[in-house]
């Protein structure tokens, strides 16, 4: 406009300085306004490097992962951490149920309760029941979009609770894989034609489940009945719900199991009908103890247990034998989709003071940059949760590792973050208690179900039929 007056008329001095200054007294305006504002708002989120801002940290991370968390920690301290005025001081390093009795405590005002960290390691279950109590931060206005979207949707939407923000903050995640012991099978293999194409499907391990036991019976003619188990889960309850997803069909309400659908007939029929043949293993413990025996040829489990899996075979007579393992991405049900369970917690931060607040999310932000959270992750067999930490560090983990288990792992977890959706279990507030009592029951009908067989020497369907009827009304 200004331009477009000297164009046109008779540049008039007086007047074009009158308008310059009128502007240099407007940009004053503005940028006494930002000054103001930045002292009276974003001015309490300024840390002084001279008086830091000490940040509690509770954690429930041990063995190589605590040595690699504490090491990070210091770094932080005397890196970013003294260049912004923040000390991270882990005060608490517990189990998760431990952690967990604590939050509670807190959360309903016992007397005796530790006073509330800014930093603590929670899955959304619990951190639901601090959000009820006004306990717990919105992280949502600390990051900017571009901040949030370098992480994986998925991992960040399991931290949004009821009113839609979050506030479990992802560091490091797992799910579940097929755990092979390759030795054993190669053995199987070779004398059955079962390949491990045929462990890509859930029906391909029950089949393959069945074979095993019937060729290991016949291995000793004079003995009958003592055939060996192929498989286990760790969790048969993540079995149902990841596969009635894969299959399109609902499990889970907030109020029961829904067991009584076509969908999940295949889901039993998968777990019950090997187990009642002698297929599978049952068990309380872990699948990677019963590996390490010979007692299963292969698993599903966590990414997380990758470490409980050694290089060797301890049988029951004490010989040892050297042994490797193949790593598959999570088996599919036949005519289902590829989903598999995300599991793992994350960190909430306290209800504070904004600058403590705006203290422990820097922490947040920099340990979960690629670097710092693949070293935090590349040796326990959790992943990382940015995308370029996937897409570009992971190629590069795999290239250097020298643990031929992890290379696997990374391998088949970089396969399916490519190719799968991630489950996000739901936080309905009797999930846990389902779930724990679908465990016990179905491996009831599993034992009992055996000991029918040799018992009543009746048709494995048959059993399985008047077993599923009453599972059915729990």
């Amino acid at each position: 406009m200004i331009f477009g007056v000297i164009l046109q008329k008779k540049i008039d001095f007086s007047k074009l300085t009158e308008v310059f200054s009128f502007k240099k007294r407007f940009t004053q305006i503005i940028l006494g306004s930002i000054l103001l504002y930045s002292l009276t708002g974003c001015g309490e989120l300024r840390l002084d490097p001279k008086n830091p801002v000490t940040i509690t940290m509770w954690h429930n991370y041990g063995g190589q992962m605590q040595k690699v968390m504490d090491g990070l920690i210091d770094e932080f301290n005397s890196s970013i951490g003294r260049k912004k005025g923040v000390i991270i001081s882990v005060t608490s390093i517990s189990a998760s149920k431990d952690i967990q009795e604590k939050l509670l405590m807190i959360a309903a005002g016992d007397p005796g309760a530790p006073e509330m960290p800014d930093i603590v390691t929670a899955y959304p279950k619990t951190a639901l029941t601090l959000f009820e109590q006004g306990l717990l931060a919105p992280l949502d206005d600390q990051f900017t979009a571009k901040e949030l979207g370098a992480y994986l949707p998925q991992f960040i939407g399991e931290g949004r609770l009821p009113d839609g923000k979050l506030y479990v903050f992802p560091i490091a995640k797992s799910t579940e894989v097929l755990f092979v012991n390759q030795t054993l099978f190669d053995r199987f293999s070779a004398a059955t034609g079962i390949t491990l194409n045929s462990l890509a499907t859930f029906e391909g391990i029950a089949d393959a489940a069945v074979k095993y036991y019937k060729w290991t019976d016949s291995l000793t003619p004079n003995k009958e009945n003592d055939g060996k188990a192929f498989y286990t889960a760790d969790s048969w309850f993540n079995i149902a719900q990841v596969g009635i997803a894969q299959l399109g069909g609902e499990f889970v309400t907030p109020e029961y199991l829904y067991v009584a659908s076509g969908v999940f007939r295949r889901i039993w029929d998968f777990t019950v009908l090997p187990a009642l043949a002698g297929g599978y293993a049952v068990t309380n413990g872990y699948s990677s103890d019963l590996s390490k025996t010979g007692e299963i040829v292969c698993s599903t489990g966590s990414t997380a247990g990758i470490l409980f899996y050694g290089d060797s075979i301890t049988y029951p007579d004490n010989t040892t034998e050297a042994t490797t393992y193949t790593i598959l991405p999570y088996p599919v049900f036949k005519g289902g989709k590829k989903i598999a369970l995300q599991r793992g917690g994350g960190m909430c931060v306290g209800r504070s003071s904004p600058k403590k607040e705006y203290a422990a999310v820097l922490f947040l932000k920099w340990f979960t940059q690629p670097d710092q959270n693949m070293r935090f992750v590349s040796s326990t067999g959790y992943l990382p949760v940015t995308k370029k930490a996937f897409e570009n560090n992971m190629k590069q983990e795999i290239n250097t590792v020298k643990n031929m288990n992890l290379k696997k792992l990374l391998k088949a977890a970089t396969q399916m973050y490519g190719e799968y959706t991630f489950l996000i279990p739901p936080n309905y507030e009797k999930f846990d208690g389902l779930s724990k009592e679908y465990e016990i029951k179905i491996k009831q009908s599993m034992l009992e179900g055996r000991a029918r067989i040799s018992r009543d020497h009746k048709a494995v369907s048959v059993i399985s039929e008047e077993l599923y009827r009453a599972f059915a009304n729990f």
